[in-house]
């Protein structure tokens, strides 16, 4: 018997007589993806929190994947060097991607400190479903809120690789939604991305 060097061969797509605008139909929505990006500290999280809070009472079906909790279980393992954070962002994007064919509304929250990493979630995931987020706040107010310590260790030498203080963060260029975080409350900052959202069809 002829043994099998390349399994890739043998995988085939099958097609389910449910699709995802079936799906769709049932819950009344689009699915997609609300991709936050943004330094530690940023708010992203609690934004993101708050957004999902505010469109469950409104009736929407959503998921929040959120950076830390990833690493618990799908990214376990992984760890902060360029190409673990590229492996950890296309496992999410990979896991989203299959909530927007179930018709979800996902909210992904996650540092994706480099260009080329929100550009292959983009790319997985598809322009159509990926909007992105940016949470724009001051690096020094990042540092002043630094609720888990990890900056002053960082800047303390502690820790290596640490987004902002030794490792770059890569400004998105043309976010679909730009939030400058600096000056507003989480409440302002959801407002905010709703109306955007639903005034350019994306929600």
């Amino acid at each position: 018997m002829a043994s099998i060097s390349n399994h890739d061969s043998c995988i085939v797509w099958h097609e389910h007589k449910v699709k995802r605008s079936d799906r769709e139909k049932l819950k009344n929505q689009r699915g997609c993806v609300l991709w936050f990006t943004g330094l530690s500290g940023c708010g992203k999280s609690t934004i993101a929190n708050m957004l999902e809070e505010t469109l469950n009472k409104k009736g929407s079906h959503t998921y929040l994947l959120d950076g830390d909790n990833i690493r618990h279980g799908l990214s376990r393992g992984l760890g902060f060097s360029d190409e673990d954070r590229m492996e950890n962002i296309k496992r999410v994007a990979e896991a989203a991607k299959l909530f927007v064919d179930a018709g979800i509304i996902v909210i992904a929250s996650f540092i994706s400190p480099l260009r080329k990493h929100r550009q292959a979630a983009r790319e997985i995931i598809g322009p159509r479903d990926f909007v992105e987020i940016f949470i724009d706040t001051p690096f020094q107010e990042c540092v002043k809120r630094d609720a888990k310590g990890w900056y002053k260790r960082a800047l303390n030498g502690e820790i290596e690789n640490y987004t902002g203080v030794d490792s770059p963060y890569e400004k998105p260029e043309k976010p679909d939604v730009h939030i400058k975080a600096g000056g507003i409350n989480a409440e302002e900052g959801v407002k905010r991305i709703i109306e955007i959202l639903s005034a350019t069809n994306k929600l």
